[in-house]
């Protein structure tokens, strides 16, 4: 059987997760449109009668402001060497800005001449049912063949699940026959307590403007399923300044429950059970440039 891992990587906000999530056929990373949604390593496992696939969705490489920003950058690059296939995704234009340039200097420094590992790499062009015509998706891989000599390229609809299979397909032609790492049944490694977390994480960054939803975190304090199956959850939303605060609860708490209301419905359609949430806020002035508060949230370097 074919097995190994897979790195799926690209800027922030090019449709990374909603890719995973279409591959593996359920919601696991969470989507927002606000780039730099993902923060940590995603592990998600595709079985079926060809083999196991290991996806690792990555967060977007950008050029970091704060510590968060770093550790996040840090995250990504040290992904590409787990991986025994790339993904590169990108959008479908054929401008090659800052980040695509800095992804394919990565990628020519990693698979360079007498590089002992080499990794096959595959350009996946996303949201392709925005373009007009089989010439603009050519000139998109004209572009980025200029780049670098991929393995293949293939042009996807990751929302509308256009031409997917043929990713599946590829990944388990460039992969090597291997063991199977997980059972059939493992879909994703994370605990449910810390996907539960970043659903309420998502619902903040739908419902929140401009630059409160990348100063938050949530963390999950208590995770329980009662004897009659359903789980009582607490979480708090921690922020940066006390003006973020009133925003996150809103006027009467309105913005507060809402986010709390869209996020139940969430965890309770993860767990098919009814569930129990309450959400708190706290402030932690710039704890994105605090490595003891990016610790205690999760975001350890150390453990990369």
């Amino acid at each position: 059987m074919k097995s190994g891992f897979t790195a799926i990587i690209g800027r922030p906000n090019v449709g990374k997760s909603t890719l995973m999530n279409r591959l593996i056929g359920q919601k696991i990373a969470i989507t927002s449109p606000k780039p730099q949604t993902t923060r940590e390593k995603i592990q998600t496992v595709y079985t079926d009668e060809r083999g196991q696939i290991i996806f690792l969705d990555t967060p977007g490489i950008h050029k970091a402001k704060n510590k968060l920003g770093e550790y996040m950058d840090k995250v990504a690059e040290k992904t590409f060497s787990d991986a025994d296939v790339i993904l590169w995704i990108v959008e479908p234009v054929t401008y090659i800005g800052a980040g695509e340039e800095r992804i394919a200097e990565l990628l020519n420094k990693l698979n360079s001449k007498g590089a002992r590992n080499v990794k096959p790499v595959v350009l996946v062009i996303n949201k392709v049912d925005k373009l007009q015509s089989k010439e603009d998706i050519l000139s998109v891989m004209k572009a980025y063949r200029a780049k670098y000599d991929f393995d293949e390229i293939i042009p996807v609809s990751a929302m509308e699940g256009t031409n997917v299979d043929s990713v599946l397909d590829t990944i388990y032609r460039l992969l090597g026959e291997g063991p199977m790492y997980y059972d059939e049944e493992t879909v994703t490694t994370i605990p449910m307590r810390e996907i539960a977390a970043e659903l309420i994480r998502e619902q903040a960054l739908r419902l929140l403007k401009d630059e409160i939803p990348h100063g938050i975190a949530v963390l999950t304090d208590k995770f329980h399923e009662r004897s009659d199956g359903i789980f009582d959850v607490e979480a708090t939303i921690v922020c940066e300044r006390d003006s973020h605060k009133g925003i996150i609860i809103g006027k009467g708490g309105a913005m507060l429950k809402k986010i709390g209301t869209n996020a139940r419905k969430s965890i309770e359609e993860m767990l098919c059970a009814k569930v129990n949430l309450r959400i708190f806020v706290k402030v932690r002035k710039d704890w994105r440039d605090s490595e003891l508060y990016m610790k205690n949230y999760g975001y350890d370097s150390r453990k990369l």
